[in-house]
């Protein structure tokens, strides 16, 4: 019974510990996953502050991109894969006597591509009618719910700014972003249709554009914005170009850094275990001053009571950090099935919370079993 609850420290450390990590790095995988969601490799160029007639405005305020500057990045920088110039909006859409206020984006055919966006029906608008400033569309799972529902979309028309738009295909469906946003309530048309004449704008609100491959990121980033630059012949920037990796840096820190504090509050319970370790082999050692004694007379070395007492300390910990173990591991996946979080159990952390364990065995074990050997034959078999 004392070992067992000298062990309990040890148990109840390694559990929170595996516990802690496995929740911190569902979290993580969970944040990584959402931004993997918006695409893979991707690159926006965002709109700037701007200054006109004397009035300054901060990030965003007007847009000086145009589907021109999204043409130039296709032509001019190397590794660019896909690019869709991209109008956001959000607008009143009726269909099948019904109405929704959705989101509704003007872009190119590459957006499916750039954003690995499948379609579950139909198909995705051309080229052409990018050209053609075609009445066509593709709609998100949640407007099919809210518009069309028990009916087949395909081929069914919607109103947008009472101009009628067919919808030709249908997106797969994606959920929530990361930022908290259903991405399956979304129009999209061809961007020329979204400037000409749902948006009625002259000018785009951002560049998509998707790199060959996460290592060409940097340099392709910094091409597209030497390319605009020289397009606005040495003028202030009045854009921002950000690529996906620093998104995905900026969302999961947070996680990185709870997960880390987290790992390292339930770690000290693994120190107090150890303190318990070290008090009990003490007391142990006081106890069996006699046993000690007899085992140095007939022969025994000190190195050998100093072996057994520290695999007494060793083993005693390694139980402790495999029940630990199985803790943390049933400690997880109760709070998963309770509270519905992601968790990832990881195996870095279940085998460096053994290993810990193990080593607190040795540090705190290794004084009681060096006392235990340095012990007086004499005065030991005199202990009463």
């Amino acid at each position: 019974m004392r070992s067992i609850l000298t062990a309990l420290g040890i148990i109840i450390g390694v559990g929170a510990v595996i516990a802690m990590v496995s929740v911190g790095n569902g979290a993580k995988e969970q944040v990584e996953g959402q931004i993997a969601s918006l695409g893979q490799n991707v690159i926006t160029v965002f709109p700037g502050s701007s200054t006109a007639g004397g009035m300054r405005g901060g990030w965003g305020t007007q847009s000086t991109l145009s589907p021109e500057d999204a043409i130039a990045i296709a032509r001019d920088v190397n590794g660019v894969v896909a690019v869709s110039p991209e109008i956001r909006d959000r607008q009143q859409i009726l269909a099948n006597g019904l109405n929704w206020n959705t989101q509704v984006l003007g872009e190119s055919p590459d957006f499916v591509t750039i954003r690995a966006w499948p379609l579950a029906e139909g198909e995705m608008f051309t080229e052409a009618d990018v050209r053609s400033i075609a009445k066509v569309c593709v709609v998100g799972r949640t407007v099919v719910d809210q518009l069309f529902p028990n009916t087949d979309p395909i081929g069914q028309t919607l109103r947008i700014r009472n101009i009628p738009v067919k919808i030709v295909g249908v997106l797969s469906p994606k959920g929530f972003n990361y930022f908290g946003s259903d991405q399956d309530d979304v129009v999209i048309v061809p961007y020329t249709t979204a400037m000409r004449r749902t948006a009625r704008r002259d000018r785009i609100s951002s560049i998509l554009i998707q790199a060959q491959s996460a290592q060409a990121m940097p340099m392709i980033q910094q091409d597209i914005t030497d390319l605009l630059q020289q397009r606005r012949q040495g003028r202030e920037p009045d854009f921002t170009v950000r690529n996906q990796l620093e998104l995905a840096e900026a969302a999961t820190a947070t996680s990185r850094t709870m997960t880390a504090l987290l790992g390292a509050i339930a770690g000290v319970s693994l120190i107090v275990g150890g303190i318990g370790i070290m008090n009990i082999m003490l007391v142990s050692v006081t106890e069996r001053t006699r046993e000690i004694g007899i085992r140095l007379a007939v022969g025994a070395h000190g190195k050998d009571v100093l072996l057994q007492f520290l695999t007494e300390a060793v083993v005693l910990s390694l139980m402790g950090g495999i029940l630990g173990i199985l803790t943390g591991v049933g400690a997880s996946e109760l709070v998963s099935r309770i509270n519905g979080w992601p968790i990832a159990v990881s195996s870095t952390a279940v085998t460096g919370a053994f290993l810990f364990s193990g080593a607190v065995g040795i540090f705190f074990g290794f004084y009681p079993a060096r006392k235990a050997a340095q012990l007086d034959p004499i005065e030991a078999l005199r202990y009463e």
